[in-house]
């Protein structure tokens, strides 16, 4: 039976600019398996941060359900239980004004039953990170450097990172890659990553959830979200413009390309059976399924608000 480290059920979060509701989350589903390193990408004000903040209990629900192993984070005192069990990087990176030493000491002393200074010093090392320069002195990067440190070495049950690449270097992020395969999910934690970029999510997500406008586009294992992903380069008569599987058709000037988003094998035989002929047959990207996915959202979305206009 799967169990889940964060789990939503038709989440939704809206705020109020004067006379205008705004859905930063809108019916959201998500399902974050423990022990998985799951990436949540979306872009700017797709409404990842918000979902954070409502699974840190720093933002209260609309409407909806947001539990984390299973508690209610939003509400005491379940709020305490949750919070001991989840080593946090929020977005902005401003914590306390204190140097990388001093922030370690505070929270070594909130954390003593799973603490481990050998891990605080490994990442200290592996990522170089200065430890007595005021944190209103340090650059964006060693900010990173420290927050990412307090939360790896709490070594919580569950790791919330916000942006965690933010200012940092490639040879920084490599390291913390690793540590965080190597060192963190070795002890089965789950790692819950709020990103937009998406090169370094690749490399490490075994899961990942694609989010825009407050929803749920996709989520799944990576591999199994690779492999139902096609582009057909298509020519022939009668071509179809609908099917379950396409995401998007678009008519060339010889050819017809399709973006499969499921069973691209049966769709091709069917086009061959047919008479159609399949000049490209060609396996998509993260970042090509990302942006084709966004792309429909964003056309969906487009078409709704002309509808109700």
């Amino acid at each position: 039976m799967t169990t889940y480290a964060i789990q939503t059920n038709a989440l939704v979060k809206t705020y109020s600019l004067g006379n205008k509701k705004t859905h930063a989350v809108d019916g959201l589903n998500l399902n974050v398996s423990e022990g998985s390193i799951y990436g949540l990408l979306g872009r700017n004000s797709a409404g990842k941060t918000t979902t954070i903040r409502m699974a840190m209990g720093l933002a209260h629900p609309t409407s909806g359900d947001i539990k984390v192993f299973g508690l209610n984070p939003a509400r005491d005192p379940e709020r305490i239980d949750v919070l001991r069990q989840v080593g946090y990087v929020p977005e902005d990176k401003m914590l306390a004004a204190l140097s990388a030493r001093k922030l370690l000491e505070l929270n070594r002393n909130f954390y003593p039953e799973t603490w481990s200074d050998d891990l605080a010093r490994k990442v200290i090392k592996r990522l170089e990170l200065p430890l007595d320069t005021a944190f209103m002195k340090l650059s964006l990067g060693n900010k990173t450097k420290s927050a990412l440190a307090c939360a790896i070495a709490q070594r919580s049950r569950l790791l919330i990172l916000d942006e965690p690449t933010t200012g940092l270097d490639p040879i920084a992020l490599d390291e913390l890659l690793r540590l965080l395969v190597e060192d963190c999910t070795a002890e089965g934690r789950t790692i819950f990553l709020s990103t937009h970029q998406l090169a370094e999510i690749e490399q490490i997500a075994d899961h990942i959830g694609i989010m825009d406008r407050g929803r749920i586009l996709l989520e799944g294992p990576l591999d199994d979200i690779r492999s139902s992903f096609r582009r057909l380069t298509v020519t022939g008569a009668a071509l179809p413009t609908s099917h379950p599987g396409i995401l998007s058709t678009r008519r060339q000037a010889h050819a017809t390309q399709y973006i499969l988003q499921s069973a691209p094998e049966a769709f091709a035989q069917d086009l061959i059976a047919n008479g159609a002929t399949i000049v490209e047959s060609n396996p998509m990207s993260l970042n090509e399924i990302f942006l084709e996915l966004c792309r429909t959202s964003e056309s969906t979305a487009a078409d709704r608000e002309e509808e109700f206009a």
